[in-house]
């Protein structure tokens, strides 16, 4: 018998939530022994194998690639879960909601104190993304079934979810494992 399929993948985001992951410590192995991983960082597949019990997602969507990435990750995964605030809520890359996309891009670009641009032009290569008028949690893109706070939420949060996600028990996660005072 098979077993299930996990992917994984960061949009915008620090990559923070998949060293919590790999913070499970030895329980590293247990998980390898339960899921295979599928398009993930971690074993650097690229491209789907297959279909996927459960997508782990990490990092809001500042580009349109963030957006297509996410929309395949709902294609085909059969459980997805937004993993920390990023994901959850847009994190610090949604504190430029507060401003307009064009004074983001001048300022990065063209009037920030140690820009060097002499052509003074925004760059608008079509290998670059396009970025989105401002920064989504994932659940206003794709229909999202857990979310998992925290910045990044515990390696026992992490495991706790997938433990009872895989013995398809109900994710019952304590307060302690949520709460952040």
């Amino acid at each position: 018998m098979s077993k299930p399929k996990v992917a994984t993948t960061s949009l915008a985001g620090c990559f923070g939530c998949h060293m919590s992951l790999l913070d499970i410590d030895e329980r590293i192995l247990k998980l390898i022994d339960l899921v295979d991983f599928d398009k993930s960082p971690i074993d650097d597949i690229k491209e789907f194998t297959g279909r996927c019990q459960i997508g782990l997602i990490e990092g809001g969507c500042t580009t349109d690639e963030n957006v297509r990435v996410l929309k395949s990750f709902r294609e085909h995964c059969d459980i997805l879960i937004s993993v920390g605030d990023c994901a959850t809520m847009g994190g610090l890359p949604a504190l430029r909601n507060t401003v307009p996309l064009h004074e983001c891009l001048e300022e990065a670009y063209l009037n920030g104190p140690t820009v060097h641009n002499p052509e003074k032009r925004i760059p608008s290569d079509p290998e670059i993304p396009l970025m989105l008028d401002r920064v989504y949690p994932c659940h206003e893109v794709v229909k999202i079934d857990y979310f998992l706070p925290g910045c990044p939420p515990s390696a026992d949060t992490l495991w706790e979810a997938l433990s009872a996600l895989l013995s398809d028990k109900p994710v019952e996660l304590p307060y302690s494992l949520l709460k952040y005072d």
